[in-house]
């Protein structure tokens, strides 16, 4: 597809950035660059929906930085949002862990600019009309095979956000409607995830990757909890144990190499935005109108009747 309207390409730009601002000071306790990537993972908080995988990713992130005089890394704020159930300790544990790592990087004066994490809390409908218009990056990174669908996705997609996610899902779909060009692939397969159970072991892959090693030792020496001792214990031998179902190690690299493809492309800003337009382009297929019109083709066969728009009396500011 070309796109050739200088016109339209500078005005979705130009909204595109407006939307950011409106969701960098929407409930936020401190205030992101607005030139940042904006990185949105927003759903219910679930071990597969792998927010760890997020969260370890930015403290891959704050640890670079960290030791890195010349860090020349694209500013980037993380927001996670999401609503654990009542009973579900882990996915308790995770919001905890989001949230102690987001006060140690947002209170770090050598974080200022470059890198924030928060969450959202209260999840709800409103908060994604918010959300929504104002995400760069769609993160739909749950481990595959354990995805059902999802519209969270569609909705971002067709908001121009640009997904980076597991071949799952409606992920599968979005990609073959966009093009591999315009989605950032990454992980195990589901049959790799199959093959792979047999003998994963997290422990090697930690052994065996420097970054993995360094972001594991934050979590373990308890950077993030200084005051709150074990509170992490059982997540983190949770992902070290190979009977960890969500495998989360096993696409850490994978992962961190992916968003580094996604800083890459957001340094180009006509390329981004060129991607984005497609995105909202080749939205069309996850319309409800077309999924209620093959519900009438394939089960319903029902008759359609034109629907006639009734007189509302307001006088035409065309006229």
């Amino acid at each position: 597809m070309k796109l050739n309207n200088i016109r339209f390409f500078k005005k979705f730009s130009i909204n595109r950035h407006l939307y950011r601002i409106s969701l960098s000071i929407f409930e936020t306790a401190t205030a992101p660059n607005v030139n940042a990537i904006f990185d949105v993972q927003v759903k219910r908080i679930h071990e597969y929906k792998r927010q760890v995988l997020n969260v370890l990713h930015v403290i891959h992130l704050y640890n670079c930085i960290k030791h890195s005089e010349n860090d020349n890394r694209v500013p980037r704020c993380v927001l996670i949002g999401g609503k654990a159930a009542p009973g579900y300790e882990m996915a308790k544990t995770i919001i905890k862990l989001i949230n102690n790592v987001a006060a140690v990087i947002n209170g770090d004066p050598d974080m200022h600019g470059k890198l924030n994490l928060l969450f959202l809390p209260d999840y709800n409908v409103s908060a994604m009309e918010k959300i929504c218009p104002g995400t760069d990056l769609s993160e739909q990174i749950s481990t595959a095979g354990k995805e059902a669908s999802g519209t969270g996705n569609m909705k971002m997609m067709m908001n121009g956000a640009l997904t980076i996610g597991t071949l799952d899902g409606a992920n599968i779909e979005i990609r073959e409607e966009v093009g591999d060009e315009n989605f950032f692939l990454f992980g195990l397969t589901e049959e790799q995830v199959v093959a792979r159970r047999k003998h994963y072991d997290p422990e090697s892959l930690i052994d065996q990757d420097e970054d993995l090693q360094q972001v594991m030792k934050l979590l373990e020496c308890g950077h993030f909890n200084q005051l709150e001792t074990g509170i992490f214990n059982r997540l983190i031998v949770s992902l070290k144990s190979p009977d960890d179902p969500w495998m989360t190690l096993a696409d850490f690299r994978s992962y961190i190499e992916t968003q580094e493809r996604v800083e890459n492309a957001y340094r180009d800003q006509e390329h981004w935005v060129r991607m984005s337009i497609l995105n909202v382009a080749h939205s069309g297929k996850f319309s409800s109108d077309r999924t209620i019109n093959e519900y009438n083709q394939d089960i319903w066969k029902l008759q359609k009747l034109p629907v006639r728009p009734k007189r509302s009396g307001l006088v035409s500011l065309n006229k």
